[in-house]
């Protein structure tokens, strides 16, 4: 299988001298962080119903990673809260669709017994279930709203993540190009190679 040639960065790491192992965790951090970004920026367009061509099996990567016992990134000698502050923002995420079912739930189930109750007694029970139709609007575009904060937090987040990497470690921020497919992010600049846009990250200037 594919997967069973994954190498564990940190083995890879420690095959080398200490300097090489640092130059190699904070390259090895950075590939990592602009495919995150790319991917929960497309995954975040996409939720806004644009039509973005793109896909990346991070995620599914870093599972069979964390399947196998593996060490998932070179996150555990950068940054080891990140997979945790992501594995968060994923529960959120879950948590405002729980939320959005749970309350439309809810009003169908009031404009069934308003209807139930309008057939069988008096129409005028109808009204007040008629009354509740505007709140799927309502709970629809809330639930949308909250989803699309968690992942311009997130990606912002990551973003800022890759500023002071390639602050800290002096590494070249073109070689970590990723692909951004909203544009309310900071702290990254334009550029287009031939018909191709990317974004780039700007390093942070007080990191030490």
């Amino acid at each position: 299988m594919p997967s069973e040639g994954i190498r564990d960065s940190v083995e890879v790491a420690l095959e080398l001298d200490e300097r090489e192992v640092y130059s190699h965790i904070a390259h090895e951090s950075a590939e990592d962080i602009r495919r995150i970004i790319s991917s929960i920026d497309a995954e975040r367009a996409q939720k806004k119903g644009f039509l973005v061509y793109y896909h990346d099996d991070w995620d599914s990567l870093i599972r069979e990673r964390i399947r196998k016992g593996k060490r998932h990134t070179a996150f555990d000698f950068y940054n080891p809260a990140l997979l945790d502050i992501w594995e968060a923002k994923v529960e959120e995420l879950k948590d405002v669709r729980k939320a959005k079912y749970f309350l439309l739930s809810l009003i169908g189930i009031g404009v069934i017994f308003s209807i139930t109750a309008g057939l069988l007694f008096s129409w005028y029970f109808v009204l007040p279930g008629l009354g509740l139709l505007p709140l799927v609007l309502w709970v629809l575009d809330r639930a949308r709203e909250k989803s699309d904060l968690i992942y311009h937090q997130l990606t912002q987040f990551f973003i800022d993540e890759m500023r002071a990497l390639l602050s800290r470690y002096n590494l070249n921020p073109e070689r970590y190009r990723f692909k951004l497919f909203n544009d309310d992010y900071f702290g990254v600049r334009r550029i287009k190679i031939g018909r191709e846009s990317f974004a780039i990250a700007e390093p942070l200037n007080d990191v030490e």
